[in-house]
């Protein structure tokens, strides 16, 4: 892993943007990555409806995103907020 973009320990459900946030930093940027709902229901093969759930299945799968998140940063796959959106 690039030791250039940390992910802070911090995830936060977004209800009306049906996806989980995430920040990154880096080179001291601050960076909101998220993935969408449909993404974590693929990966996790289930029907996720609760917070907890939802928020259990991106901590699943935290390592595989992180590495996803870092490949785009690299990449500078953002969109047009500046955010990078995984799904």
């Amino acid at each position: 892993m690039n030791q250039d973009i940390l992910f802070a320990d911090i995830q936060l459900w977004d209800d009306q943007r049906q996806a989980v946030n995430f920040p990154a930093q880096q080179a001291g940027a601050l960076i909101t990555c998220w993935v969408s709902l449909s993404w974590l229901q693929k990966r996790s093969e289930q029907t996720l409806i609760e917070e907890a759930d939802i928020l259990a299945a991106f901590s699943a799968n935290r390592f595989d995103l992180e590495e996803l998140a870092e490949a785009m940063i690299e990449e500078e796959a953002f969109n047009s907020e500046g955010d990078i959106e995984i799904g």
